[in-house]
């Protein structure tokens, strides 16, 4: 007699809500490094490439560790792998919290680095246990509250390291991780492994794409400094092709690959990757560009900001990122992911081509990055619902995973090129870039963004329900 798999088991608003907080305290966790950078720099010492080093560690490791997380958790059950990696994390935290020094710290932003394959996990688990139009809204309010937790550390972590210490700005949110994970192994339910568990692990794929992650996130990283480390930069490219092509060849001739190339292949796939790298690079270049512009002199053209003021500038854009997710869920349940997309696009341009023509006065650059923010949210959360929505339950972790992937290489590759572009617009003997630099930099990121229409028309429409 042949045994029949029970249905999954449904899950309600509390189990989704321990999903969110989780989300809220690893974002904020991840958050807090980058507004006291200054402050981390001059306790520990640190010279400027160290600094460097230090804000994009777990970068690098984030995005290595999420497509690993997600195509184990499609394997082996989301929950399972979700509480293993939340453990790693939170020692990463304590050992952040802890760190006597730089090297010590390092490794804790090493560790910590886990945390951003927790939102594949997530959804592999919503999608289990929940409808395809649920599952929508409930990825859209995982991320939305993931953005909002990386909000709350951007805003808290200075006024904490100032008024306590350094220390209990990684503790605090660490502590948060902890309650959040014993909270979300208590509330959900298992989620049953995929019937591939048994296969082998595609260990050389997972190798040459590690490698491959990693290399390119140096190869950004240096990029800035190409004219005084040319021969370093070229020998990290040679060495990012070679495990490209060996990935390629590895990936094509797996029984059970790490990265399934056909899947990758799919339009719906690839079209997901291409338009969030794109739309994260126009994102990623106004972030960038606009605290720099709050920052610079008021006898200038700029407003002579300190680092609070700027924080408080940027609130706005940070609250409508985080309403944006669930916005994005709902509407990519109701009009369909395609209309969603478009939609943030077509926002985001405008908004990026008008921070070009009108800057002269601090509401023109917050309206502009409420905007900004609210449009890329509705644009990534709608791209990753659609993506999890669109795939075999089996590939729902590791589909997701690239897509938040290409996420973190657009970001990478738009900061870079927004300093690039203030670096080329800055007069020889002087360190405040030309209000010229700022304007081809929005203009740019707008019509890079605006190029991703061609591709936004040609999506599917997309579940309405």
């Amino acid at each position: 007699m042949t045994a029949t798999l029970a249905p999954p088991l449904r899950i309600g608003k509390a189990a989704v809500g321990a999903l969110g907080t989780l989300a809220v305290a690893t974002g904020a966790l991840e958050s807090v490094v980058t507004p006291t950078l200054p402050l981390l720099q001059r306790e520990l010492d640190m010279s400027p490439a160290e600094g460097a080093l230090l804000s994009i560690m777990l970068l690098i490791t984030g995005a290595l560790v999420t497509p690993v997380a997600g195509k184990f958790g499609d394997r082996y059950g989301g929950k399972r792998v979700l509480l293993r990696l939340m453990a790693v994390v939170s020692a990463g935290g304590l050992v952040s919290a802890l760190a006597p020094n730089l090297p010590v710290l390092l490794l804790g932003q090493v560790l910590q680095g886990a945390m951003v394959g927790a939102l594949p996990l997530s959804f592999i688990l919503v999608r289990e246990h929940l409808p395809a139009g649920e599952s929508k809204v409930a990825i859209g309010v995982v991320s939305g509250l993931f953005v909002g937790g990386g909000m709350a550390g951007t805003l808290a972590a200075g006024p904490v390291a100032e008024g306590l210490s350094r220390h209990w700005m990684f503790a605090l949110p660490t502590l948060a991780v902890i309650a959040s994970t014993l909270l979300v192994s208590r509330l959900l339910p298992h989620d049953p492994p995929s019937r591939s568990a048994g296969a082998g692990i595609d260990w050389p794929g997972l190798v040459l794409l590690s490698g491959t992650l990693v290399t390119l996130m140096l190869v950004l990283a240096l990029a800035p400094e190409f004219g005084s480390r040319p021969l370093v930069l070229g020998v990290l490219v040679v060495v990012l092709a070679a495990f490209v092509t060996g990935w390629t060849a590895v990936e094509r001739r797996a029984a059970s690959p790490m990265v399934d190339l056909r899947m990758l292949a799919r339009p719906a796939m690839w079209k997901s990757c291409v338009l969030t790298f794109v739309i994260c690079v126009g994102t990623a270049m106004a972030v960038y560009l606009l605290p720099q512009l709050f920052a610079v002199s008021g006898d200038g053209y700029g407003f002579d900001a300190g680092a609070t003021e700027i924080g408080f500038y940027l609130l706005p854009g940070a609250v409508a990122a985080s309403l944006a997710g669930p916005v994005s869920g709902i509407g990519a349940r109701r009009f369909g992911s395609r209309a969603v997309v478009v939609t943030g696009v077509a926002v985001m341009a405008v908004a990026l081509i008008a921070l070009a023509a009108a800057h002269s006065q601090i509401w023109h650059l917050v309206v502009g990055k409420l905007l900004i923010g609210l449009a890329n949210g509705l644009c990534v959360t709608a791209l990753v619902a659609g993506t999890a929505t669109s795939v075999d339950h089996g590939d729902t972790g590791i589909a997701t995973s690239l897509v938040l992937v290409t996420r973190v290489v657009g970001f990478a590759v738009g900061v870079q090129g927004g300093g690039a572009i203030l670096t080329a617009g800055t007069p020889s003997g002087s360190d405040v870039p030309a209000e010229s630099a700022f304007v081809t930099g929005f203009v740019m990121a707008g019509a890079v963004t605006a190029l991703s229409l061609l591709v936004a028309r040609t999506m599917k429409k997309g579940v309405k329900e």
